[in-house]
C-alpha cells in the first residue's frame, strides 16, 4: 500500500505536464480580425419622411345651369377631357324659342326707338313754331323709354342665348370624367344638388405631408443654432404604397400654417407630375423631404444596434481595443444613421466580425470598404496576415 501512493502521484504529474503545450497553444492564439471603417464628419443631407395623401389639385363637379330632359351624353368615361369638351345635351327645344322670342322683342324695341328718336328731333325742331316745350319734354321722356325697352330687351336677348348655350353641358377645367350619375331621359334641374359626373385633374396632382409641429420646432432650433443649413428650394420624393420610389420630384406649393387640433401636425403641400396618373387621389404615400444639410457622421445600420430603450450603439476600435459606444441619431440617409454625438473623427468604425468583440478586448483590424447599401464587398484578409492594432502605451 505504501508504494502505490508515490506511483500514483507520479501519473497525475505525467498528465499536467502533458497538458501543457495545449494551455500555451491557447494563450498563444491571435486576437480576432475585425473589419472596419474610419469615420470623418461630413455634409450629410438632412431628410425628413413624412407620411403623405395625395389630393387632385382641381376637381368639378358637373351640375346642370338649365333645367329640361337630357337628351345625349357626349363623353366616355375614364376619358381625358380638356376644358370646354361637351359632356351632357339638354333638351334646347324651349331655350330656342326663348331667344327667337328675345330677338324679337330686340327687333321690336329697335323699331320704337326709331320711331321715338324721330318724333323727338321733329318736336325739337318746332319748339316754338307750333310745339310747346311741355311736348319736347314729353317726347325726350318717350325716347329715353325706347331707349331703356331696348336695352332690357337686348339683356333679355343675352340671357336666352346663354340659357340656349347652357344645354350643352361642358367640362369647366381639364381633367379625367367619372361615370355618368344620370341617364338619357333624365330630367335634371338647374343647381340641382346631385352632380351629373364629376371631372378630376389628376396631371399634375398634389400630395399633402403632414409634419409634427414639435418637429418644426426642432427644425428650426436646429437652423437658429446653426446645425442646419435650409436649402433655397424644398423639393421631395415618394415612395408608393408598393415600397416603389416614385420617379418624378415635387416642388412646394404652399407651406402650412396651421396646427390641427387632432393631429397636432402641420400640411405642406408639394406638386408632382403625374403624366401616367400612376398617383390617384386620396392614396396613402411617404413622402421624403430634403430640408437642408448638417454636419455629422454617416454611419452604416449594420454596424449599429438599437436596444429596447431605444438607445443606439456601435463598436469602435480605440487603441487596439473595443469600446462599445452610445450615440445620438438624427434620422437616416441612404442606409446610413446620422449620427450627431458619440464618435470622434478619425474613430475606427467596427462592421464586420462584430460578434467577436468584448468591452476592452485587443483586436486585429482590417480595412474594409462599404457599398452603397451599407454592406461590406471587400473580404477581409486571412487573419494571420492581418496586422495586429498598436496596443495602449503603458
Amino acid at each position: 500500500m505504501p508504494l502505490f501512493r508515490p506511483l500514483a502521484c507520479v501519473a497525475l504529474i505525467a498528465v499536467w505536464f502533458s497538458s501543457l503545450p495545449a494551455l500555451a497553444q491557447q494563450d498563444q492564439m491571435p486576437p480576432p480580425a475585425v473589419g472596419v471603417v474610419t469615420v470623418q464628419p461630413q455634409e450629410v443631407p438632412r431628410i425628413v419622411t413624412l407620411p403623405g395623401r395625395a389630393v387632385a389639385q382641381s376637381q368639378a363637379a358637373i351640375r346642370p345651369r338649365v333645367g329640361g330632359l337630357v337628351t345625349e351624353i357626349l363623353y366616355e368615361p375614364g376619358a381625358a377631357l380638356e376644358r370646354g369638351a361637351p359632356m351632357f345635351q339638354i333638351d334646347p327645344a324651349t331655350y330656342q324659342a326663348n331667344l327667337s322670342s328675345a330677338e324679337a322683342q330686340v327687333s321690336s324695341a329697335r323699331a320704337a326707338l326709331t320711331q321715338a328718336e324721330t318724333s323727338f328731333g321733329r318736336t325739337e325742331r318746332l319748339l316754338g313754331s307750333g310745339t310747346t316745350q311741355a311736348q319736347v319734354d314729353e317726347s325726350r321722356a318717350t325716347l329715353e323709354q325706347a331707349q331703356a325697352a331696348l336695352q332690357s330687351a337686348e339683356a333679355a336677348l343675352t340671357l336666352a342665348q346663354a340659357e340656349l348655350d347652357w344645354t350643352t353641358v361642358t367640362s369647366p377645367i381639364d381633367g379625367v370624367a367619372s361615370v355618368a350619375a344620370v341617364s338619357v331621359g333624365d330630367l335634371v334641374t338647374a343647381g340641382q344638388a346631385d352632380a351629373l359626373a364629376t371631372v378630376t385633374s389628376l396631371d399634375p396632382i398634389d400630395v399633402d405631408m403632414y409634419e409634427p409641429s414639435a418637429r418644426l420646432l426642432s427644425l428650426r432650433e436646429d437652423i437658429s443654432a446653426g446645425r442646419l443649413r435650409l436649402n433655397e428650394t424644398l423639393q421631395a420624393t415618394l415612395t408608393l404604397e408598393t415600397g416603389e420610389t416614385y420617379e418624378a420630384t415635387g416642388t412646394l406649393v404652399a407651406p402650412g400654417v396651421t396646427v390641427s387640433t387632432s393631429t397636432g401636425s402641420v400640411d405642406t403641400r408639394f406638386r408632382f407630375d403625374n403624366p401616367r396618373r400612376l398617383i390617384l387621389p386620396g392614396m396613402f404615400l411617404r413622402g421624403q423631404i430634403e430640408m437642408g444639410t448638417t454636419q455629422a457622421f454617416l454611419v452604416t445600420q449594420n454596424a449599429a444596434t438599437r436596444d429596447r430603450t431605444g438607445q443606439l450603439t456601435a463598436w469602435v476600435i480605440r487603441d487596439g481595443k473595443a469600446a462599445q459606444v452610445n450615440l445620438t441619431d438624427d434620422g437616416s440617409y441612404r442606409n446610413h444613421w446620422i449620427v450627431t454625438d458619440g464618435l470622434e473623427p478619425g474613430d475606427l468604425l467596427a462592421v464586420d466580425n462584430l460578434a467577436a468583440l468584448t468591452e476592452g478586448a485587443t483586436v486585429t483590424t482590417v480595412p474594409v470598404t462599404l457599398d452603397d447599401n451599407g454592406v461590406v464587398r471587400e473580404a477581409a484578409p486571412d487573419a494571420a496576415a492581418a496586422q495586429p492594432a498598436p496596443a495602449p502605451a503603458e
